[in-house]
């Protein structure tokens, strides 16, 4: 071996990786788009600006009668009526985006429910003047990498992770962070190398880095013997399930479990092959979006969420509402929170900004007529919260079949990741079907924060802990005849899976990586997946 720097960190179970060192000068988390009043106002008004000007230009090139459109949309552009509304909805703390659909809102709903024809045509004018400014609001992507670098900091945000395009190599080496943590996550479900809690150190832009996610040792300016010995190395057999964990039971008949497919990028599906696995058991929508001004963009997410039914081609496809909040702080949501992880998060963040909900079921009802989709409402902690969110479909529902667009009810399902909630599930008679988020539970029942390295070790030994949970969660699930399943990280451990199976479940969502590995284990047990 050679005399260069090497630290020990933890790694994701994902190979290795070489590569020149990217050095991140970027802060540890996007800091949100909640800026003051006046800022949101100003940002609003260059966007319509912006949408005004990219008409006049668009009308200078076009027919006289077509022209007469895009003259009407301008002067709806610049309606001072329109401006005041979205400057009051601003005042009361709405960021642009959301201020803005708002005040178009009434406007369409108005236009699309009038007995006359021409002007029941317009709505298709102010719709697109909504969308025209709310791609004005969504601003520049996160700044790239190189392809095939090293991407060296303290820690990653999971948009700068997804902004990337890893299909040229690569992995990451970061001095905080948690093998638990969502950036994690998404690095075990693209296959990509990662080492995390390797402490501070400095290394020059450009140096070759060597990333064992295995091990998780970081080597500075490795050697030709250092790559050849991971090179050459064997990758290590599936673990098998410890002794002090039951086996999988011998009734198990084939056939019985259901594997699905965790996707939280576009890219995920467009490298999969829809015969792999049994449909789409977790849709992380929070990670399909890049601005504040797409959680407002409702015609962007039917889009997104018809792209996956088409894909999914019959199969289920279960799609989760924004879980925002913690460490996913799209749009400054949870910036501010002393304890973002035990905040306004989840359903609970989403209750409390009704507009940006609502938006999000439209996208869904619209969709659901395409396709089997189902609906998963993240962070649930008490019944009330089913109850209302399915409130709001219906009334959204309502509307839309008023406006006579083809909409379709889905299934509504609930994540189960508070203890309070997995402990009396019995209660959640509104639910239709449950999900077990083992990742958040584990950091709930043992009070460690998942992407916390001072405590990381308690929220790995959550385990036993878990699967004693899981086996009286799902025992309850079965006597309220509800279906159950698991879309955490347990379910594609291959040492905990046959727990898990013998727990009870018979549904199984993992990342796309993990496939082929959970699907040996279920092989191995006797278990077709």
């Amino acid at each position: 071996m050679s005399g260069a720097l090497r630290l020990q960190g933890q790694g994701n179970g994902c190979g290795y990786a070489t590569g020149p060192a990217h050095v991140s000068t970027e802060p540890l988390s996007p800091r949100g788009d909640q800026v003051s009043p006046s800022l949101e106002f100003d940002s609003l008004d260059r966007a319509i600006g912006e949408s005004v000007a990219a008409l006049e230009s668009l009308m200078a090139q076009t027919d006289p009668a077509s022209a007469d459109i895009l003259e009407f949309q301008i002067e709806m552009l610049r309606d001072p009526v329109i401006a005041e509304m979205a400057a009051e909805q601003i005042g009361k703390g709405q960021n642009a985006a959301f201020a803005w659909v708002a005040a178009l809102e009434e406007y369409i709903s108005g236009f699309e429910q009038s007995e006359d024809d021409d002007i029941r045509a317009r709505a298709v004018d102010m719709i697109d003047i909504r969308d025209r400014v709310l791609r004005a609001l969504e601003g520049m992507p996160a700044a790239d990498f190189p392809k095939g670098s090293i991407f060296v900091g303290r820690d990653m945000a999971p948009s700068l992770f997804l902004a990337h395009d890893w299909t040229g190599g690569g992995g990451i080496a970061l001095e905080a962070g948690s093998t638990a943590s969502h950036v994690a996550l998404l690095a075990r479900s693209k296959d990509v190398p990662m080492a995390v809690g390797i402490g501070s150190f400095v290394v020059d832009p450009e140096t070759p880095v060597l990333v064992d996610g295995d091990s998780g040792l970081v080597v500075v300016d490795p050697s030709h013997a250092d790559i050849a010995v991971l090179a050459k190395g064997e990758r290590t057999a599936l673990p098998i399930a410890r002794r002090s964990e039951p086996a999988v039971s011998g009734i198990v008949s084939r056939n019985a479990v259901e594997l699905l497919v965790n996707i939280s990028d576009i890219s995920d599906i467009r490298s999969l092959d829809p015969r792999a696995c049994d449909g789409i058991g977790l849709l992380r929508t929070e990670f399909l979006l890049s601005s504040a001004a797409d959680l407002a963009n409702e015609e962007k997410q039917f889009q997104l969420y018809c792209e996956m039914l088409k894909w999914a081609d019959g199969k289920p496809v279960t799609i989760r509402l924004f879980d925002l909040g913690g460490d996913k702080p799209l749009g400054g949501f949870g910036v501010e929170e002393r304890n973002p992880f035990l905040g306004l998060r989840g359903i609970r963040l989403l209750l409390a900004m009704p507009v940006m909900l609502r938006i999000q079921v439209r996208a869904l009802l619209r969709a659901a007529a395409f396709g089997p989709l189902k609906v998963l409402l993240p962070m649930v902690t008490l019944p009330g919260e089913v109850e209302d969110t399915r409130r709001i479909f219906e009334e959204e529902a309502a509307v839309l079949a008023d406006r006579h667009i083809a909409i379709s009810m889905p299934a509504i399902g609930m994540m189960v990741e508070v203890p309070a909630a997995a402990i009396m599930l019995d209660t959640f008679e509104d639910a239709d079907f449950f999900s077990l988020g083992t990742n958040d539970l584990a950091q709930y029942l043992t009070a460690a924060a998942r992407d916390n390295p001072s405590v990381v070790d308690l929220y790995r030994q959550a385990a036993p802990t878990l699967l004693r949970l899981i086996a009286q969660t799902v025992a309850v699930a079965h006597d309220m005849g509800k279906p159950i399943g698991i879309c955490g990280d347990l379910a594609g451990d291959p040492a905990r899976l046959p727990s898990v199976i013998a727990g009870g479940i018979r549904q199984i969502s993992v990342a796309p990586s993990q496939l082929a590995a959970v699907r040996t284990v279920l092989e191995q047990a006797g278990v077709d997946g």
